[in-house]
């Protein structure tokens, strides 16, 4: 969904539902539905998050309607194909066997019992966060709210969100929520490409606008998930996740720092990290690289300074680790200069680069808030002429913060080319790169990853 805003205004008391002259909705009656499994699920947003979701409730025989803006995504879907690596299309197709649908009329929404947001939180250039698709799509389901929708927020937000910036929007028309609908929160902790877990697997945080919400929805993440992890509100769920990711980026952001560190000293943060990890309590091992990529890590962090910002907090840990990571991408451009300079007594103006991989992360086709990107363009405004290779990424699409950079495409895989270029630059470690074949055919290889940590011929590798 991302690059496309609902253009679905705010609503008004005018032209909306209302709930005069009836009897509240019984919740009991609700829940049983969910565990006969007879009702229906509404998916609105289906990428990353939306569509293994949508997968997990069709497995379990629960019939999804799934919502999205991009009418090629719809017809890709109703046609059993999928635009998704990791998700593959025999699994779409039986997902269609199953009753899935894919539309992107809006209207459908009446026919629901549940209504699932999985829509991108991205932040602003001011590093705010961007409540548009939200808020739009929060406004798009009003028209077609009735009386019994449960209602689950699953992007990642600030605290508040889904009773400070949906309620009132839902509310609009006279229907309350926790009497006629219910609204509840419950994060994605969908983590692409990782075939430890998929989303039946992974214990699911739900919170609600009230108990009656909190129980219908843990009540139907029960039938696709084996754990629920019930906390007391939204606002709690909504901080379970922030707080997940914040854990992350921070830890990152400590061991980015000890990397810089360790190389001035002439110390392998890698092999320090990996003797570290063998202590069997009291550390936990984190990695450092080119910067953060994502959905989540490089933009939570910054959803709750900002909402902090409101209570007169200073989150000064938390903006000091993004300044770290987001620094490291210059970081790596500085120590490629060098690298060059050393071996070739040469800077990176005129030099030749080829960018390995593109990816936010290995062995995905997913370039959101990718490290690479901001490298090809500090590269390029140091005067390098910049290719890049990624299995599975053949074409660079358009991205809102980096839109110069789509329609570039993946160079073909040759090793005879390799030595054209003054300089290969690892930014994603996938494992299908022959990497032994790399360091053979280089003549300077950068590598921000540990990905050659196994290659015997170390002549042209230097860590970044």
């Amino acid at each position: 969904m991302q690059g496309n805003l609902f253009m679905a205004r705010i609503p008004t008391d005018s032209s909306s539902p209302t709930a005069a002259d009836q009897k509240s909705v019984d919740p009991d009656s609700i829940i049983r539905r969910y565990t006969e499994r007879s009702a229906s699920v509404g998916i609105i947003g289906l990428g990353y998050v939306g569509l293994p979701l949508a997968r997990a409730f069709t497995q379990v025989g629960i019939r999804v309607v799934g919502f999205d803006v991009d009418p090629e995504k719809v017809q890709q879907l109703n046609a059993g194909q999928s635009y998704i690596r990791h998700i593959a299309p025999p699994t779409v197709a039986q997902m269609v066997a199953a009753g899935f649908r894919a539309t992107a009329n809006f209207a459908e929404l009446e026919k629901v019992d549940a209504i699932l947001i999985c829509v991108p939180t991205p932040l602003t250039r001011h590093r705010e966060p961007d409540m548009s698709y939200i808020v739009n799509t929060t406004a798009a389901i009003f028209p077609h709210l009735r009386r019994g929708h449960l209602i689950v927020l699953e992007s990642t937000t600030y605290p508040g969100t889904t009773t400070e910036v949906m309620r009132p929007i839902l509310e609009a028309g006279g229907l309350k929520s926790g009497i006629d609908f219910f609204l509840a929160y419950s994060p994605e902790r969908e983590d692409p490409g990782n075939p430890n877990f998929e989303t039946s697997t992974i214990p699911k945080v739900v919170g609600g606008d009230g108990i009656a919400a909190q129980r219908l929805a843990h009540a139907l993440y029960s039938q696709v998930v084996e754990k629920t992890i019930v906390v007391s509100s939204a606002a709690t769920a909504e901080a379970v996740k922030l707080t997940e990711n914040i854990f992350r980026a921070v830890n990152i952001a400590l061991v980015n720092e000890l990397k810089i560190v360790y190389e001035r000293m002439g110390i392998n943060v890698w092999e320090v990290i990996d003797a570290a990890k063998s202590k069997p309590f009291g550390f936990m091992a984190f990695y450092p690289g080119p910067g953060l990529g994502g959905h989540c890590i490089p933009i939570d962090p910054f959803y709750l300074t900002w909402k902090a910002r409101e209570f007169e907090v200073a989150t000064r840990f938390i903006e000091l680790a993004g300044e770290i990571n987001t620094a490291m991408p210059a970081y790596v451009v500085h120590q490629t200069a060098q690298a060059l300079d050393r071996r070739f007594s040469k800077g990176l103006n005129g030099a030749h680069v080829l960018l390995l991989g593109v990816a936010y992360k290995k062995n995905v086709d997913d370039v959101r808030e990718s490290p690479a990107f901001k490298l090809m363009e500090l590269l390029e405004h140091r005067g390098a002429k910049v290719d890049y290779f990624d299995p599975f990424v053949p074409e660079i699409k358009i991205t809102r913060e980096h839109p110069t950079l789509a329609g570039r495409r993946c160079i073909p895989w040759d090793l005879k080319s390799l030595n054209a270029y003054d300089v290969a630059l690892i930014c994603t470690d996938h494992d299908g790169v022959d990497y032994n074949a790399l360091a053979d055919n280089c003549k300077l290889l950068v590598d921000t990853r540990n990905a050659t940590k196994s290659v015997k011929n170390r002549t042209a590798i230097v860590q970044a």
